[in-house]
């Protein structure tokens, strides 16, 4: 099962929607940055450290008990609840 199995079928419609407006030049790069920048604030994503930093805990605390994830090769915390 991949990830994209795991999404809602509104999710997955969605990210079909913008695939599309892509490949068709409908969404530019800069659009594209905004949309990240903009789930990047939903989701509240901060480095390890600089989380660690602003919530008091060490960085391997943060490591072992907070959600990790990997994009663009760098890692991040999401702290959305």
């Amino acid at each position: 099962m991949s990830k994209f199995d795991q999404l809602s079928d509104f999710e997955q419609k969605s990210i079909e929607r913008m695939q599309a407006a892509v490949m068709s030049g409908k969404l530019s790069n800069a659009g594209l940055v905004q949309i990240i920048e903009q789930a990047g604030s939903f989701l509240n994503l901060t480095t390890p450290s600089q989380y660690a930093k602003d919530n008091a805990m060490s960085y391997n605390g943060v490591k072992h008990h907070r959600a990790i994830i990997n994009l663009f090769g760098c890692r991040f915390v999401i702290d959305n609840n």
